[in-house]
């Protein structure tokens, strides 16, 4: 059999083809790089966890709760939260630097994170992508007043904005 030096280069090209086509495959399968491991960086679509800007501190406490659908109806709600006061909603201080809430539909309270995003926008809630179906949004905080949103649209839907009136110091 004769082979010209065309040949050749057709059949090399082919092969460095297939290999080229064979590694890609092999990345796009999530095999461990060297880099890999708990130095290494965020995976590219996830952003990395940036920090809030409202502090733990800021909302440890105790706290009349109250909630609104309609958004016509939050200075009423507010007052009505207020005067929970009598039966606060305690948000207490965690051990790794978050605060101690409930989530949606959990009747145990857990240590959750104060998170923020590229918006500007702040989140509570665990661990993990922001938002997650889990956090609910900080409408709005004024050190006294804080309203928040669950990001879970059933959650949402069902428990609508969550006001929180800080209460006033015992006396």
């Amino acid at each position: 059999m004769i082979r010209s030096p065309n040949a050749r280069t057709v059949a090399n090209l082919a092969i460095a083809s297939a290999l080229t086509i064979f590694l890609a495959a092999c990345g796009s399968m999530g095999l461990p790089s060297p880099s890999s491991g708990p130095t290494a960086a965020p995976e590219p679509g996830v952003a990395p966890e940036m920090p809030a800007t409202i502090r733990p501190d800021e909302i440890v406490g105790r706290w009349g709760l109250a909630s609104f659908q309609n958004p016509a109806d939050r200075a009423r709600t507010e007052k009505m939260a207020r005067d929970q006061c009598k039966q606060p909603y305690v948000i207490g201080a965690g051990q790794s630097g978050g605060v101690i809430m409930h989530l949606a539909d959990q009747a145990t309270p857990q240590e959750l994170r104060l998170k923020g995003s590229p918006s500007g926008k702040n989140y509570i809630g665990p661990s993990g992508p922001t938002p997650g179906e889990q956090d609910r949004e900080v409408v709005s905080f004024d050190g006294r007043v804080l309203i928040t949103r669950f990001i879970d649209k059933d959650a949402a839907t069902r428990y609508g904005n969550m006001v929180y009136v800080r209460c006033a110091p015992r006396a």
